[in-house]
């Protein structure tokens, strides 16, 4: 089937970007290539908003004097807030002030973004739209995405069923942390034979629950440069969904993002960055995340980021529009709110708390004969692996017999949320499913 004609604004977008960057032009899926935003309805309402004083009749909402029409039985919930903060259509992109403040987040949290150049966060449906528009933008049916065998479902939903990726894994585990050997081989095994491969590392992970330590990122860091530098063209996407939620259970955590790192590492590697307000402010249900570039050449970064930006915008624009305007203005404000820096703090600190126990409980010896503890110390989840019986098995015996909920992630794998645990409710839990088990092995 022949390509479709490539629009004027696109080959523009990819002359920039080949300039600029050709190992980055060269990432790109045929989407990605035919992409670009539009001089249409959304570029004339903006002229026009700038310049339209005297009139403005350009995009398509209902207005009343100097605002927004809107009902007020849908107004009178919502308090402190201006309707044309809630009412009106938001920027593709998302709010040019949250998105600043996101980005000046991000550079607090993670210092070694100091000094490196890198894209403005663009606003996305939370993070699922986030890995959307990287695959949509950098993903063909055939490419090869590269993932730890302990890795969210959707992933699966997105990549393999949606874009017809082929899924390579490898074991996440290696001792008591992560597998960097394995991965590193990993990398250069499916790197053979071809220009692009994709990589998709989700630290804190789902589902179990595992940071890796400094010395362990400083490895991943390393491998994912080494093999841009064999020449393999490297999409490597962090997937931050559980950012700053670091309990050091064991050992010390990294507590930056790879984002960083891998920022301005190499001209073959382009990084990723999917995060979202959805687990790190508390708001899963506002749907509010983010998706940040940063590109392997200093030099032409902010050229680069530019262009990803218009793509990405054309992505958003082609699908969803933009994100609610009421959960970013929503976001917007909390950022700036001077207690919100300390209200985070203390539902870490009650994760933590949660989490301390169930390290404490789970790992008790006289559980030993019914599970293993895979490593955790971050996050919302920890992961036992079930001894002498099926994990759906017991998955289904504990829902029918003892009215308790878990996930089973694998034949042996059994995923716990101690994110909805109260501490009371820790050991309880770990003693019914210890007994689940003793049940099922007599049967």
């Amino acid at each position: 089937m022949a390509e479709p004609a490539l629009n004027p604004l696109a080959a523009e977008l990819n002359e920039r970007l080949e300039r600029a960057a050709p190992e980055v032009f060269q990432m790109l899926s045929a989407f990605g290539r035919r992409a670009y935003f539009p001089k249409g309805i959304l570029s004339q309402s903006a002229e026009a908003k700038e310049k339209g004083r005297r009139f403005n009749a350009t995009i398509g909402i209902a207005t009343q004097g100097d605002g927004p029409m809107y009902l007020p039985s849908i107004a009178e919930h919502i308090v402190g807030i201006e309707p044309k903060d809630v009412f009106n259509y938001a920027p593709p992109a998302g709010r040019p002030g949250l998105r600043s403040a996101w980005r000046s987040k991000l550079e607090a949290e993670n210092p070694s973004l100091a000094g490196k150049v890198w894209g403005l966060p663009i606003t996305t449906n939370a993070i699922t739209h986030g890995l959307s528009l990287a695959g949509d933008l950098f993903v063909d049916p055939g490419d090869r995405l590269l993932l730890p065998d302990k890795l969210w479902g959707n992933y699966r939903l997105r990549f393999e069923v949606q874009l017809g990726v082929e899924i390579a894994t490898f074991p996440f585990y290696a001792g008591e942390g992560f597998n960097v050997e394995g991965f590193a081989k990993a990398l250069a095994e499916n790197a053979e034979g071809r220009d692009k491969l994709v990589v998709l590392l989700n630290f804190p992970n789902n589902p179990t629950g595992y940071m890796p330590t400094p010395e362990e990122g400083e490895g991943i860091v390393r491998a994912l440069v080494a093999q841009a530098d064999r020449g393999t063209k490297v999409v490597a996407i962090t997937d931050d969904a559980y950012f700053g939620l670091f309990y050091h259970l064991g050992a010390a955590s990294m507590t930056e993002s790879l984002f960083g790192p891998l920022t301005g590492a190499h001209p073959n590697l382009l990084a990723i960055k999917l995060d979202g307000a959805t687990k790190e402010l508390f708001v899963w249900g506002l749907r509010c995340g983010f998706v940040s570039f940063g590109p392997g050449r200093p030099d032409t970064a902010a050229e680069v980021c530019e262009v990803l930006d218009a793509k990405a915008r054309g992505a958003i624009r082609a699908t969803i529009s933009n994100v609610p305007q009421l959960s970013q203005s929503l976001i917007e404000k909390a950022l700036a709110s001077p207690g919100i820096a300390a209200e985070r703090a203390d539902k870490c600190e009650i994760l933590a708390a949660r989490a301390a126990r169930v390290h404490e409980v789970a790992n008790s010896p006289r559980f030993a004969e019914s599970w293993e503890v895979y490593p955790f110390n971050s996050g919302y989840f920890m992961l036992v692996r079930v001894l002498g019986v099926d994990a759906e098995a017991l998955r289904v015996h504990l829902l029918d017999n003892y009215e308790t909920g878990l996930i089973a992630t694998g034949p042996h794998d059994l995923r716990i949320a101690f994110s909805c645990l109260e501490i009371d409710e820790v050991e309880p839990l770990f003693e019914t499913v210890h007994e689940a088990i003793q049940k099922l092995r007599e049967k």
